[in-house]
């Protein structure tokens, strides 16, 4: 539903970045410092699905009574700092969230995301290159561990952001038993008349790239009869929920994005019910935000990598 960029162009962007790639080092030690100072539970847990075993941050809200699971899913850059620390803010808002490190085994030495250099694009290489099935597969076993987790509640949702986001929507249109699905700014697959789930969609002003592909998506969900509840955020630019939360951020609008996308994002999983909804499309909605001049931060920009957090 989307026209994708010849990978020799992929490439050739890419290598013409990497000089930038040296920032990397410091560009996302906010989120790990946050992360530390959390009061809640952190644990790694390996998800083992027939002969693969991949490797789940998982976080635990303090609360007193059953929560809902969120699978997140990771940006282009593998399970980094930022996505580690998300996972922890949801948690924060009363959820058990669920991430796997799709890069589980594919990293050097066998390794996930930790185990590729800090600087470079060979996270993002590497997670570009992971098979769809696999991918599913891993999903699989983490929405399977969410529904065994004695804390959790039964409802199950999806989340992903930036080539995550993309596959969030697949995802959906893959698993039957998805409460919802929650996209930041990723395509739709080619074919959504699986979907169950009700899926939101979240989208920065600034990102043609994704944006061009929201009105095919809202028809051909309103052809199949599903729920597709996308609202774009103006003038912000792609991953504005990492940006909008970096001290480094220029945009004021990716801030903006970030901190109504995120009570939406929350309010939308209080408000899930226990089973798939299916209903018309709604048209996309778009929420202003204050102009910059600003160039957006894209997240496959390489100069976002962090070190051992990209």
């Amino acid at each position: 539903m989307t026209t994708t960029m010849p990978r020799a162009l992929k490439l050739l962007t890419a290598a013409l970045c990497l000089p930038l790639a040296a920032m990397s080092l410091r560009a996302q030690d906010w989120a790990k410092t946050r992360l530390d100072a959390s009061p809640r539970h952190h644990e790694y847990v390996p998800l083992k699905h027939g002969d693969r075993t991949v490797q789940a941050f998982v976080v635990y809200p303090e609360v007193k009574t059953k929560a809902p699971v969120i699978i997140l899913i990771h940006e282009i850059f593998g399970l980094s700092d930022w996505a580690k620390e998300m996972a922890d803010e949801l948690a924060g808002q009363g959820f058990i969230v669920v991430a796997p490190d799709l890069l589980t085994g594919f990293g050097p030495n066998g390794g996930g995301s930790d185990a590729f250099p800090s600087t470079g694009d060979d996270r993002t290489k590497a997670v570009s290159g992971l098979d769809a099935a696999v991918v599913n597969a891993d999903l699989d076993a983490a929405a399977d561990y969410a529904k065994k987790i004695p804390a959790a509640n039964g409802k199950i949702a999806v989340a992903g952001f930036c080539w995550g986001g993309g596959k969030s929507f697949a995802f959906a249109a893959h698993r039957k038993d998805l409460s919802a699905a929650f996209v930041f700014y990723g395509p739709a697959p080619s074919d959504v008349t699986t979907v169950t789930a009700p899926v939101y969609g979240f989208y920065a002003g600034n990102d043609a790239r994704i944006g061009a592909t929201i009105p095919a998506t809202t028809e051909a969900m309103k052809a199949a009869g599903k729920k597709y509840d996308p609202i774009t955020y103006d003038g912000a630019g792609h991953g504005f929920m990492r940006a909008g939360e970096d001290p480094g951020n220029n945009n004021p609008a990716n801030k903006t994005a970030r901190d109504q996308a995120f009570t939406r994002l929350v309010t939308l999983i209080k408000e899930m019910k226990s089973s798939p909804m299916a209903s018309i499309a709604s048209p996309n909605k778009t929420v202003a935000a204050k102009k910059s001049s600003a160039p957006a931060i894209q997240c496959h920009d390489p100069s976002m990598h962090l070190a051992g957090s990209m």
